[in-house]
């Protein structure tokens, strides 16, 4: 996974005015390394900035995502986002949809449907793996 000053770097060479909030939330979303959603970053933002507006997280996150410092995807029509797991060759993942770990997976399905799909050009895709991961299983095993 990149490094937090990475994240960092990359806003700070962006567009975007470097703001106290904004390095807060790369901060959090660095700290977590899980999928979570804009309503669980301002959960941990609003001790220190009350009153946030959730618009504002959901704007900044989704602008982290444009400049690649955040991944996101949508889970049951809502955003999730999380740090740029920093793998450079294409890959997919498998996300827990209890508690937004994911898992890196190193190859892409796509090739396999070359052949039915014959000459088409594909331009873009999506690939993800949703389920409850291994520790959120056992835990809901010693809870029944």
């Amino acid at each position: 996974m990149p490094l937090l000053k990475d994240a960092l770097n990359i806003l700070e060479n962006s567009e975007l005015k470097v703001t106290e909030r904004r390095v807060r939330m790369i901060e959090v979303m660095y700290k977590e390394d899980r999928y979570l959603s804009a309503k669980e970053v301002k959960a941990e933002l609003e001790s220190t900035y009350p009153g946030i507006s959730p618009d504002t997280i959901y704007r900044n996150l989704h602008s982290f995502s444009t400049l690649d410092i955040l991944e996101e995807t949508e889970i049951d029509g809502e955003k999730f986002f999380r740090a740029n797991c920093g793998i450079d060759e294409h890959h997919h993942h498998f996300i827990c949809t209890k508690c937004g770990s994911s898992i890196e997976l190193p190859m892409c399905p796509l090739a396999y449907f070359k052949e039915e799909i014959g000459e088409a050009k594909v331009t873009s895709h999506r690939f993800e793996l949703l389920g409850i991961c291994e520790k959120c299983m056992k835990e809901e095993a010693v809870v029944s």
